[in-house]
């Protein structure tokens, strides 16, 4: 067995246990963290008729992006895009069909 399918067999092991065990992935965790900060700062930003929060926030992430090499305007895109998306959404991410058959 060559080195690539053991690891190809170990991956889809790893992968059915996070499934058997509902365990959320760092991606998972990331966008739920990612658009409690948006809504925390839209509501911020309604409070006090103001952008300042999702500025605020935007800038933070453009800058730790861009230091990490990817350009200023395409972060600021997609925040944008998610900022719109997130403020209206009720709970981020897909659908999850591996946890609802548990419920």
């Amino acid at each position: 067995m060559t080195r690539k399918t053991r690891q190809r067999i170990r991956q889809a092991k790893l992968r059915q246990e996070a499934r058997e065990k509902r365990k959320p992935g760092r991606d998972d965790m990331a966008r739920l963290l990612l658009w409690l900060m948006i809504r925390e700062a839209y509501d911020a930003a309604r409070r006090q008729r103001s952008t300042g929060p999702l500025d605020k926030l935007c800038a933070l992430l453009v800058d730790g992006l861009e230091q990490q090499g990817f350009a200023a305007q395409e972060a600021e895109t997609l925040f944008a895009m998610l900022e719109r998306k997130y403020r209206i959404q009720e709970l981020p991410g897909r659908i999850t069909r591996h946890l609802q058959s548990g419920e």
